[in-house]
């Protein structure tokens, strides 16, 4: 076995004990209860589930390929790193479990099982993604209407706006097609959802600031950064660390309140 394993198991040890105890003093520092569970599947318009899908999904992919990387045979790293997504967001409903305004969520579990599942599933079937969860932020003004909860800082906004996040499913055309196809590469068609006015979670409150929550659906494209050639490690690694964000591109948006929207460049 590679000297790379116990170096990258000390690694990630070290850095998810560090996370969690950065959360229980960052986060999570208000009063403590008894852990109890909550119903939080009707919230946010479920816009934080799916970022709990795609969280669990990308933890998990690096993973697998972590242990790749560190001479782990091929289907030994995928059930040894498959479920690392579950395995490392779910301890955190511990946290949210003793909150007196949450509880743990048992459709958190879900959504980090199917992030999980979802990458074991695409190895399985393709041995590679072909299908990747992606994610974009904006800020919005709905954040200044009540920063305790959807952030203060432009950091804290990009974990608790769930109205600037955006969740995408990029599909690479290119894998399905014969290697002498004219398609580019490069070139992923998205489909994309996310969500608008979502200040608080009770309607009558919302309406008091004239708000009423509504979904939203987009058509894009995106750039495959992984499709793209270079003999550069580094710049090999950036493009793996940036493959998991949707960039900037037009898309056509579709929502209860205006139907058909253009974006000339949306992110």
């Amino acid at each position: 076995m590679s000297h790379r394993l116990p170096i990258l198991a000390g690694g990630l040890a070290l850095s998810y004990t560090g996370l969690v105890y950065g959360l229980s003093k960052s986060w999570y520092t208000g009063e403590r209860t008894a852990f109890h569970w909550f119903d939080d599947s009707r919230e946010w318009k479920q816009l934080d589930k799916a970022g709990h899908f795609w969280g669990a999904f990308h933890e998990s992919r690096g993973a697998v390929d972590m242990l790749r990387w560190a001479g782990v045979p091929d289907r030994k790293a995928l059930w040894y790193g498959g479920f690392v997504g579950f395995l490392l967001q779910s301890p955190l409903e511990l946290l949210d479990g003793r909150d007196p305004a949450y509880g743990a969520s048992a459709y958190d579990l879900g959504a980090n099982f199917l992030g999980s599942a979802g990458l074991i599933a695409q190895q399985l079937a393709w041995n590679e993604v072909r299908i990747m969860p992606k994610y974009s932020f904006r800020t919005t003004r709905y954040a200044a209407l009540r920063p305790n909860v959807l952030g203060k800082s432009v950091g804290e906004q990009h974990l608790k706006d769930y109205n600037g996040h955006t969740y995408w499913l990029c599909a690479d055309v290119a894998a399905w097609l014969p290697q002498e196809s004219k398609w580019p590469k490069w070139l992923q068609p998205a489909v994309g959802y996310g969500a608008q006015q979502m200040v608080y979670n009770d309607p009558a409150t919302n309406a008091i600031l004239g708000l009423n929550d509504y979904r939203q659906y987009y058509l894009s494209f995106d750039v495959n950064l992984m499709r793209i050639p270079t003999r550069s490690k580094f710049l090999k690694r950036v493009f793996y660390v940036a493959s998991i964000f949707h960039l900037p591109a037009p898309a056509l948006e579709y929502n209860s309140r205006r139907g058909f929207v253009l974006h000339g460049l949306y992110y």
